[in-house]
């Protein structure tokens, strides 16, 4: 009898990982009947199923930020918020440069200029869009033992709370764009765009583009307008490339927005990529975000991240 049970989860566990590859690729086939060609793509005779299921299981994007923790660089920080009327009420501009040696790295803030009321009088921040970029982009002290490895790596908010868990989101969001984020109140479902149910929603193609003089393929991401109800929307649109060898993203933009009563926003975000060596590392990150919580000041923030000087 324990053999007879060893043996069904050997082969559940086996049987399990083909079927779950068998449902994607058939995702995959109904995906790549959705998407809109162009015809110098239709003339490459591109797989298209194959092409969807590189999007949808890219890392390039990600590991791209990752590798910053392997370099040194010098940023330009451009971070504000503004009032009602557009006119910036509180801001951080500051130059800092990140140094790296003996497998750690540290950052120093070489230049800073505060206004408004940006810091709490003990010197937190008083607002969202500060304190995520700080989260996501500055460092205080030694930083050891890392690596720009992401095969495994799993973003989890659900074991997290207040700011670390936003974070978290964030990150899912910022670096996953179109798959599900856990622990958003009415929309961490609808971000999965590539699901067939949902995919319906939204117009899909491919075409051909030229990013910093690299051929790329051009995908974009845009939410039907035929549909006569944002209802399930949460991407309003996406642009991807591709650079046509490699397959590595090198600049991606992305609007979303949403209405869900307690809650809403209205973000629009850029990414610039550039090659150091062998490292494809962001050299441009802008944010514009617009976002009321029940019970909390509506924000107006924006911030523009320029990295540049790479070395070793």
């Amino acid at each position: 009898m324990k053999r007879k049970v060893l043996f069904g989860l050997l082969l559940f566990a086996l049987i399990k990982p083909v079927a779950a590859q068998q449902e994607d690729s058939l995702d995959n086939e109904r995906l790549a009947k959705m998407v809109d060609l162009s015809e110098v793509i239709i003339r490459t005779d591109l797989n298209v199923p194959r092409f969807m299921s590189i999007v949808k299981n890219d890392t390039t994007f990600y590991k791209a930020f990752r590798n910053l923790r392997m370099l040194g660089y010098t940023s330009w920080n451009d971070i504000r918020i503004r009032d009602k009327k557009g006119k910036t009420k509180a801001s951080l501009l500051s130059k800092t440069k990140q140094s790296r040696a003996n497998g750690c790295r540290n950052m120093e803030v070489l230049e800073e200029k505060v206004t408004g009321d940006f810091y709490e009088d003990d010197g937190s921040h008083n607002y969202n869009t500060g304190e995520m970029y700080a989260g996501l982009f500055f460092t205080k002290g030694a930083i050891c033992g890392e690596n720009n490895i992401v095969k495994g790596v799993d973003f989890n908010p659900r074991s997290l709370s207040g700011m670390a868990k936003h974070k978290e989101q964030l990150k899912m969001l910022f670096f996953n764009p179109g798959k599900k984020i856990p622990g958003i109140p009415f929309i961490g479902d609808k971000i999965n765009i590539f699901d067939p149910g949902k995919a319906e929603k939204y117009d899909f193609a491919i075409d051909f583009g030229d990013y910093e003089g690299q051929s790329c393929y051009v995908f974009s991401i845009k939410a039907r307008k035929d549909l006569g109800s944002r209802s399930g929307i949460v991407i309003d649109s996406m642009v991807t490339w591709f650079n046509v060898k490699t397959m590595e993203v090198m600049a991606r933009n992305y609007d979303m927005s949403y209405d869900a009563g307690v809650y809403d926003f209205n973000v629009h975000m850029e990414v610039q990529m550039t090659k150091f060596g062998d490292y494809l590392v962001p050299k441009l990150l802008r944010y514009i975000g617009n976002f009321d919580v029940m019970f909390k000041k509506r924000e107006r923030g924006l911030f523009t991240a320029t990295l540049f000087d790479f070395k070793n």
